[in-house]
Order: structure tokens, then sequence, then C-alpha cells
């Protein structure tokens, strides 16, 4: 007999094969074809010096601290997550709740910048101003949304991918599985692109030798 907590985990799985994304215009895209789009722009700033910027109310918020140090320790991409509690208590004070992500993404946001904009709803406030605020800026924005397929965050970014659930478990274990996934593939390329760069140094080193003892 199957326990709940199986139930539980298959019920997961299903979920992680019904995963959508979109593009800028609404267009529905191919999985691969957005998780790439997510990693080109990972990998530019360690060449660019663009960054990784993730905000994220609540369990998204916790998400998005826990992928920003893991983004910069475990794969070399400079991250940060806009969660300092002196800097949330102050700007909500100071201009409300609603403008917490958007004064910030404002102040240290820079063209190329990925930012990537996590809400279950998809209908928070303050991650919908501080995605007009990277706009504004010139960032590129990845989101991550659940609920309701014609959440108002869905349409905002660059790609988009969606959950199709309505439960907060679900779709925050859902983001932060999809974030990990963009992470270790990522992290795989990397090493399979210097692996392949070492091998054809090797082959090259191992050809000059032959044609010097001709």
């Amino acid at each position: 007999m199957e326990s709940d907590l199986q139930a539980y985990f298959r019920h997961l799985a299903a979920l992680g094969e019904s995963i959508e994304a979109t593009g800028a215009a609404g267009q529905a895209m191919r999985l691969q074809q957005a998780t790439d789009w997510a990693i080109e722009r990972m990998r530019a700033g360690q060449h660019g010096g663009s960054r990784v910027l993730f905000i994220g109310n609540g369990g998204s918020a916790g998400i998005a601290s826990h992928l920003a140090i893991d983004y910069s320790k475990n794969g070399g991409f400079p991250a940060l997550a806009f969660n300092d509690g002196a800097a949330l208590t102050c700007l909500g004070n100071d201009f409300g709740y609603e403008f917490v992500f958007s004064k910030q993404v404002e102040q240290h946001g820079r063209p190329d910048d990925l930012l990537v904009a996590i809400s279950s709803s998809g209908n928070s406030q303050n991650i919908l101003n501080a995605v007009a605020a990277a706009r504004d800026a010139r960032m590129h924005v990845l989101t991550l949304s659940g609920f309701s397929a014609d959440n108002k965050l869905r349409k905002m970014g660059d790609v988009n991918f969606y959950v199709p659930n309505s439960l907060y478990g679900f779709v925050e274990i859902s983001h932060l599985a999809i974030c990990h996934a963009l992470l270790d593939i990522a992290i795989g390329q990397a090493f399979r692109d210097l692996a392949d760069g070492l091998r054809r140094e090797d082959a090259a080193v191992t050809g000059m030798r032959r044609t010097g003892s001709r």
C-alpha cells in the first residue's frame, strides 16, 4: 500500500513533468529553449561582470537567499538576494512594502544583470514593481510563478517558468528545483566545456609533437 509520503512525492514528480515556459510575448517555449536562455544569461556574468539578482517574499525569500549563495559559491556566478532585514524595513517604512524590491533594483541593478523574480501567486505587487524597475534598468528578467495560469508575473519576464498548482508547498519546491536544476546543468556544462578544451589542447600538442618528429 502506498504511503502518504510516497503519494506526495509521486504527485511532485508528476508536477515536474507539467512545468511550462513562455517568452516575453506570452508564446510557448520548449523547456530546453528556456533553460538554455537562463544559463546563457547566468554564464554571461562570469565574463562580462553582470550578476544574478534574486527576489521573493516569505518562502520565496528563503529560496532567493538559498540560491544566491549557491549560485555564488557552487557555480561561481555573481549573485545577490535583496532580503537584508534593515533594507526591507527601511524601504518598507519610507516608501511602502510594495516598493521594497523595486527601490533596491533601482539603486543596484545594472544593464544586463539578470533579475530572478519568484512568486507563488505571481501577483505580489512588490515583485511586479521590481520587474518594472528591472525593465527600466535594461536588465534581463526570469520569472517563476504558480497558482493561476493568467497571473501577472507570468507575462512580464523574458522567460517565464510556470508551475500549474495552487498549493504553496508544491509550487515552492518546484521553484527551488527549477533554479537548482539550472545551476547544476550550468555547472555540468562548464565542466564539459573545460574537459573539451583540455582534450583539444592535448590533441593539438600531440599533433605538434608528431609534426616536429618528422
